[in-house]
This record gives C-alpha cells, structure tokens and sequence, in this order.
C-alpha cells in the first residue's frame, strides 16, 4: 500500500505509477517535481539535497500513512532523490491512488506541501555567482 524511497539514483515517474495502479482505483495523481533553471530571476546551475535519511523515510512514511486515511487512499508512492541534479532533472516523484479523482488530487497536494514542511531535505541552489541553501518550500 505504500512505496518510500530515498535514492541517490534518478527517480522513475513509471514506477511510482504502476505501483499506484490498481483496479479499485478510478483516479490516480501524479507529481512529477523537476529542476528548473532559474529561481526569483536567477540562474540555477543545479541543485544539491542533503537529508537526514533515516528520519526522512521515516517522516515520508508517517505523512503516507496519514493520507492513506484521511483521504481514503489506496496506495501511494513517494520517492524523493538526493544528491546533485542538474536543470531538468526529478527530485521528487509523488503517486497516489483512490476510488475518486478529487480525493486523489487532494491527497497528492497534501503528500507534497507536508513532505515540503516537515521532512528533514534540504536544497541548495548553485548560481554562477554563488550558492545558497534554502527552505523546502518556494
């Protein structure tokens, strides 16, 4: 019912999506976030995420456990990928599955602007001109 990964690979949109699918499920969501290549005007270079990997999988759990009740879920997929990623490539890649596309798309919002607040992740944009590290959330 429930698929977390933290990986130092690059993420596969597909696999998060075939584990979701199941035939009592009649909407499955699925977000896909990437590297852009600028933030607030500037350049990104690329981006490097550091985790504390231990209490993040096992915060990625706690917040798919709860959207597996609150929103009646049946399965949900969060894979998030550390280490240094280039413009265009996929850090996070969030899937869930329901019986109805409103709680799908709900929950998927949920799992997201949760594991942005509370997960231990951290991201640090490269410029040209330097670096900063920033808060999960835009």
């Amino acid at each position: 019912m429930i698929d977390i990964q933290l990986l130092h690979t690059p993420l596969s949109e597909q696999t998060c999506l075939d584990f979701v699918k199941t035939d009592n499920a009649g909407g499955i969501v699925v977000f896909v976030g990437t590297v852009r290549n600028q933030t607030k005007g500037k350049a990104v270079i690329r981006l490097d995420f550091e985790a504390y990997e231990p209490m993040a999988i096992a915060e990625m759990r706690k917040i798919a456990v709860q959207a597996l009740e609150q929103f009646g879920l049946k399965k949900v997929a969060v894979h998030h990928r550390v280490g240094t990623l280039n413009i265009g490539e996929v850090p996070v890649v969030i899937a869930v599955s329901a019986a109805h596309r409103k709680a799908a798309f709900e929950a998927c919002a949920f799992v997201i602007d949760t594991l942005k607040e509370t997960v231990p992740i951290w991201k640090k944009e490269i410029f040209e001109d330097g670096e900063v590290w920033v808060s999960a959330t835009p």
